[in-house]
């Protein structure tokens, strides 16, 4: 595990405003070192195996409703998040990790996403990702093709008023 990158992780969370606190992590938790408590992430550098997992859980937080997410906590499948919400936490990982500068094997290593990690990485560096039309759809990048678009973010958090007052305007 590189402290470099990190700290560049977390002066990026510091930046955005996502909630995290360094302590000790004394249950079972889904990733190495990172529990999601209350809408932030609990990290334990002790146990933390992979930096790049912190994009991932960050990007559960990122992408939930914000009326949801002082309430997330432990694994996200129990707090419903599902396809959608999994794919559109992984487009939002690639976008921090691309924002970072992170080599894409830093978020898809070969020790997690159950394997697909080269795919991953061969998908998402060729524009071939999934997940984008979601964030798309929450106003927090442009589309892919668009100048600016995917992996680029507008905002790095789904907003609801943002989009209410957005789709009010069509």
């Amino acid at each position: 595990m590189s402290p470099k990158t990190v700290q560049a992780i977390l002066a990026f969370f510091d930046d955005i405003g996502l909630p995290y606190k360094l302590g000790d992590i004394h249950e079972a938790s889904f990733l190495p070192g990172i529990r999601i408590v209350a809408g932030g992430l609990l990290i334990d550098m002790a146990k933390l195996l992979y930096p790049g997992d912190l994009l991932h859980e960050a990007g559960h937080i990122a992408v939930s409703p914000e009326t949801a997410r002082g309430d997330l906590c432990g694994d996200m499948k129990d707090a419903g998040h599902q396809g959608g919400e999994e794919m559109a936490a992984i487009a939002w990982s690639w976008a921090a990790a691309m924002h970072l500068g992170l080599a894409p094997e830093v978020l898809f290593h070969p020790h997690g996403y159950r394997g697909a990690s080269t795919n991953l990485i061969e998908a998402f560096a060729g524009n071939r990702g999934f997940g984008y039309p979601l964030l798309y759809s929450w106003f927090m990048c442009e589309q892919p093709g668009h100048p600016q678009g995917f992996p680029k973010m507008l905002r790095w958090f789904r907003d609801e008023a943002y989009r209410r007052a957005q789709l009010g305007k069509l």
